[in-house]
């Protein structure tokens, strides 16, 4: 009954955009504060200032978005996020504009038709990126998608992995198993070699290529998360499920670490 009516009290609330500002200003700061009181490193941080202001495809989980917008505010990236038109998306993208990244709204089961124009668009100009998590916004968790693909097949634009992970984190009980991470800790953040799909590639070299990329983007996570020793996330919860499966307390957890 209680979360019952909070969603009903909370969920009217967080559709005004002047409240979303506000939660983005105090998520902002609270991000700040503990990616700059922790110890933080990147590696092969020479790909992500050569295409910061190129024309590339950064690729991300959905589950480790967090502490990726200060590094691209530091580095003065100029870019795009593409992110849901769901209130909740409209939330992140207010966030996301005080790092300096604009917002193309869409996924691929809502206006992706649209997102893919725009996309094409930016990366056309030549002076943009375009930021991804091919697993949002509602799984399955780390599958990737094909629309980062299309892009690179497109425009000829590189797709290029980052991922991170911290010592001392919160991983969140919900289908992207989303990592908080605590005030002064250890970061570490890798940034993969450019990726490029030729335009006349066939639909089965397409087909490897996406699987390529998605292995690639697992591997990064789990060397990253071993060597915190974290709780190893599964692949393939999707959000429907995940949050049915919760209601009847059956929701898969976490329960087995790299060490």
């Amino acid at each position: 009954m209680f979360r019952k009516l909070w969603k009903k009290f909370w969920e009217p609330i967080l559709g005004f955009s002047g409240f979303q500002w506000i939660i983005a200003v105090v998520m902002a700061a609270l991000m700040w504060f503990i990616y700059l009181t922790s110890r933080r490193k990147i590696v092969n941080y020479e790909t992500f200032k050569k295409f910061r202001h190129k024309p590339a495809i950064f690729v991300f989980w959905h589950g480790r978005s967090l502490m990726l917008s200060p590094i691209v505010c530091l580095g003065g990236m100029k870019s795009y996020a593409i992110t849901s038109r769901h209130k909740d998306g409209r939330m992140m993208a207010k966030l996301q504009h005080l790092f300096g990244l604009r917002a193309i709204y869409g996924s691929s089961h809502n206006g992706g038709i649209s997102v893919l124009r725009e996309g094409i668009r930016v990366l056309r100009k030549g002076d943009h990126s375009l930021c991804i998590s091919p697993d949002g916004p509602g799984g399955p968790s780390l599958r990737v998608q094909e629309g980062a693909l299309y892009f690179a097949k497109m425009t000829g634009a590189p797709i290029i992995p980052v991922c991170f992970s911290a010592k001392h984190v919160w991983i969140q009980n919900r289908w992207d198993r989303y990592l908080l991470v605590y005030p002064f800790t250890k970061i570490k953040c890798k940034v993969g070699n450019p990726i490029y799909i030729d335009s006349k590639i066939s639909p089965q070299e397409f087909e490897d290529k996406r699987k390529e990329l998605e292995d690639l983007m697992v591997a990064q996570l789990r060397e990253l998360d071993a060597e915190f020793n974290l709780y190893i996330v599964e692949q393939g919860l999707k959000t429907g499920e995940f949050k049915r499966a919760k209601r009847m307390g059956l929701e898969p957890k976490l329960t087995k670490r790299y060490h």
